[in-house]
């Protein structure tokens, strides 16, 4: 599945309000509490922090990552939060993170979520890409540069 195909309006926020990293979590599984997108916000939440303990999910590039396996989806499910001044995210390069992509999959469902960490890995290496998505301005912009 391709990232496109999971995004609408509804799980892209731009700009995110929260200024550090718990608050960016919680912000991100709101979204999809609110698009109906989970079943379960506090286990949601619970799972994306516990993953998040392990090590941290904040890549490079501003780039942040994070996911988990949890029962409160039927499926690979995404958020995407625009952070402009960004987030300190115990990322690889020690630098803020600007777009954060959270993912939360079913426990017995391993492929779709590889795919889409993949593919996210690609866009990474886009510098115009990922500029063009940190200077977004709203989530209809953000939803079509996935388009294009």
């Amino acid at each position: 599945m391709a990232i496109v195909d999971m995004l609408t309006p509804e799980v892209i926020k731009v700009p995110l309000v929260s200024r550090n990293k718990d608050e960016v979590l919680k912000e991100l599984v709101e979204i999809l509490a609110k698009a109906g997108k989970i079943s379960n916000l506090e286990r949601a939440l619970d799972a994306i922090k516990k993953r998040e303990d392990m090590g941290s999910t904040g890549l490079e590039e501003g780039i942040a990552v994070p996911h988990a396996k949890t029962d409160t989806v039927d499926k690979l499910t995404m958020a995407i939060g625009i952070s402009p001044e960004g987030v300190e995210f115990d990322a690889l390069d020690g630098k803020p993170s600007h777009i954060f992509f959270l993912m939360l999959a079913p426990p017995d469902q391993s492929g779709p979520h590889i795919q889409a960490l993949a593919e996210i890995a690609r866009m990474a290496r886009s510098k115009a890409f990922i500029n063009a998505l940190k200077n977004a301005k709203s989530s209809e912009e953000v939803l079509n540069l996935f388009k294009e």
